[in-house]
């Protein structure tokens, strides 16, 4: 195992024995950053992995993972018989909500496709017309990603279904809110990406991903663009995981207009800094401990001449 000149000086110069230790773990693992390997390997809590992981990004070493897609469903999916869908379909809600599911889809659903509908309505508890919201959100948002007539597969369906129910999404008024929100972002993309410079092309899934998020933090065009112009400076191209550190950092401090920015994210003063550096509060104690000491042996000593 071989660490290149640049990355050993950069890591010596920030002195950071947990990016160093990092650094090594990613480069015998061939340069890959498999993180729940590494941090096995290094045996680490999530914070400690997270905070070496930034550091090592700031230094340029390795890049930040892009936003998260939706994981996949956590359980394993309930499974169904053809008798159990047979009586399912019988009549009632769920045989309704087949019909709906399908008109909207336009097409037939297959045998797994009403076994992932029914895991939705009778595993996850989704009521019908959630179900039905669901299944109209991804139905647009597939045509908006891949044009007019492209429908989701129930797949797609199931694993959005599954986030719905993480985040309690069980009436409509919270699943059309989500969607609302939704919706709002996905249309901020194409004003966001002709901010960056970008032109009308269409994002790519971790470019789209990243847009979504920021227009979700709340920012304001000029403090996007502040952001972009330090990526640009620093990195001499758009890096997206740069530039998401940074409105990260942002976020985190409630800075989303320039003003707040240029106000908020200044660097310390010089008298500040010694304000927050960390002081030993003994240390006066015992020399004050150590003078009066002295004071009175100096007392004592005159007092014997």
């Amino acid at each position: 195992m071989a660490l290149s000149g640049p990355a050993v000086r950069r890591l010596l110069e920030a002195g950071d024995g947990d990016a160093a230790l990092l650094y090594i773990a990613v480069v015998q693992n061939r340069g890959a950053m498999d993180g729940e390997k590494v941090r096995a390997r290094l045996k680490w809590d999530g914070p400690r992995f997270r905070r070496a992981l930034e550091a090592l990004a700031g230094l340029e070493l390795v890049g930040l993972p892009g936003p998260a897609a939706p994981p996949e469903p956590e359980e394993k999916p309930a499974e169904y018989t053809r008798a159990d869908l047979a009586r399912a379909l019988e009549g009632g809600e769920f045989a309704a909500l087949t019909g709906a599911v399908e008109e909207k889809l336009g097409k037939r659903l297959t045998t797994p496709d009403l076994a992932a509908l029914l895991g939705l309505y009778d595993q996850l508890g989704l009521p019908a017309d959630v179900i039905f919201l669901l299944v109209g959100f991804c139905a647009e948002r597939t045509a908006a990603r891949f044009g007019p007539g492209r429908r989701p597969t129930m797949r797609q369906i199931e694993r959005e279904g599954y986030t719905w129910a993480r985040l309690g999404l069980m009436d409509q008024e919270s699943a059309a809110a989500y969607i609302r929100d939704s919706q709002r972002r996905r249309e901020s993309i194409p004003r966001l990406m002709g901010l960056l410079g970008l032109g009308d092309r269409k994002p790519g899934p971790s470019e789209e991903r990243y847009l979504a998020e920021w227009s979700g933090m709340g920012f304001e065009d000029e403090a996007l663009e502040l952001a972009y112009d330090k990526t640009i400076l620093k990195c001499k191209e758009l890096k997206w995981a740069y530039m998401h550190k940074i409105l990260s950092s942002w976020h985190q401090k409630g800075l989303h207009t320039l003003a707040q920015v240029r106000e908020g994210d200044r660097p310390a003063s010089p008298r500040q800094q010694r304000q927050k550096r960390p002081q030993d509060d003994g240390a006066p104690l015992a020399d004050m401990a150590r003078m009066e000491r002295y004071r009175r042996q100096l007392n004592e000593t005159k007092e014997g001449q």
